[in-house]
């Protein structure tokens, strides 16, 4: 019997969980404050749902432990500083960047970025979390304790967002999705549509990018790399060294859903290019109560998480597939009165992307 174990018991954790079941994978998510000798992570081949964790009884157990697929890959992502210079170091095309050390750098900041400054923490900080956008009148704003903390971005002005999801297997061979179109609102991401021929330069810049990416750290498993589009092809914004929010869709719109991929990898199993027949669109939940009425629509797969409601949380999300466009447009149009005003915008975003 497989056995794999997730550092982290969030609904990730949970996905990979559900994904083992059919294939006979004993997949245990665990809490970074279990007790280590109730985790049965000596026979098991351990991941993470999540890039950086505290130090706890459980997490310097792990660390010590040989496999822990891409132990020493974490560390590099987690970290936006590190990040940035393996995008340097690769040639990879990102937004212009510097650390942020001292306020005494604005001026000459501006003057090598532009008008608008995107300040990130380092560590930490996601959906919209810890980051600033400021002009040079607002840098008083950001807290104190960020200067060297943090790294400075220039902004970008860009058409649209796309994700690429793919996993690298032990022997080196790698597979991709098609590129997830993204709409994010206040920093957290609302909606993702897929067809299944993407753009083809977008797609071969993307896959050869993120390839560059997984052979230089050797990474063993599922991959998201997040990217704008500009005139001049694709920026890499940011990585996710695991199965990533954009690729939720892969649940119901492709022949392997990103969460068996990642086991599939892991546990060296075949790894064939996932098959995507159709578009798909995927609708995160966000702060949002339960309400079995979306289920009236046949296309409309519900992937609920069971987490207490709260504004801002991720509580599920929405899979709608299908190879016709106008009926997946029709859905979503039936779909908008059962969800608040606030997801209103984000479903014509999807229809627009699917006309």
């Amino acid at each position: 019997m497989m056995q794999v174990c997730v550092l982290g018991n969030g609904q990730l954790g949970r996905m990979l969980r559900q994904a083992g079941e059919p294939l006979g994978i004993t997949v245990y998510p665990v809490g970074l404050d279990a007790e280590p000798q109730g985790v049965p992570f000596q026979h098991s081949v351990i991941t993470a749902e999540i890039e950086r964790w505290p130090e706890t009884a459980l997490t310097r157990e792990l660390a010590r432990h040989n496999a822990f697929v891409n132990r020493d890959v974490f560390p590099i992502i987690a970290d936006r500083l590190t990040q940035k210079q393996l995008f340097d170091k690769l040639a990879l095309a990102t937004a212009p960047w510097q650390l942020l050390a001292d306020a005494a750098q604005w001026p000459a900041i501006f003057a090598r970025l532009g008008d608008l400054a995107i300040v990130k923490r380092r560590t930490g900080g996601y959906d919209g979390r810890g980051q600033w956008r400021l002009r040079s009148a607002e840098t008083a704003q950001l807290p104190a304790a960020c200067y060297g903390e943090c790294i400075v971005e220039q902004g970008i002005n860009f058409s649209g967002e796309v994700s690429l999801v793919g996993a690298r297997g032990r022997d080196g061979s790698t597979v991709f999705y098609p590129l997830t179109h993204n709409l994010h609102q206040e920093g957290i991401l609302r909606t993702s549509v897929v067809f299944p021929q993407a753009d083809l330069a977008l797609q071969e810049q993307a896959e050869s990018m993120l390839s560059a990416i997984m052979h230089e750290l050797e990474y063993v498993g599922v991959m998201a790399m997040e990217c704008f589009i500009t005139p001049g092809g694709l920026l890499i914004n940011e990585l996710a060294p695991r199965v990533h929010n954009s690729g939720h869709w892969t649940q119901n719109g492709a022949s392997i859903s990103q969460f068996e991929l990642h086991l599939r990898a892991i546990l060296d199993l075949p790894l064939p290019p996932p098959v995507v027949n159709g578009a798909s669109v995927m609708v995160n939940l966000i702060g949002t109560d339960l309400n079995y009425d979306w289920l009236k629509l046949p296309l409309v797969r519900l992937h609920w998480y069971d987490k207490d409601v709260r504004p801002g949380r991720k509580v599920g999300h929405l899979n709608l597939n299908d190879q016709d466009t106008d009926r997946l447009s029709a859905t979503l149009e039936a779909l908008t009165p059962l969800l608040p005003v606030e997801y209103h915008s984000g479903i014509q975003w999807a229809q627009h992307k699917l006309n």
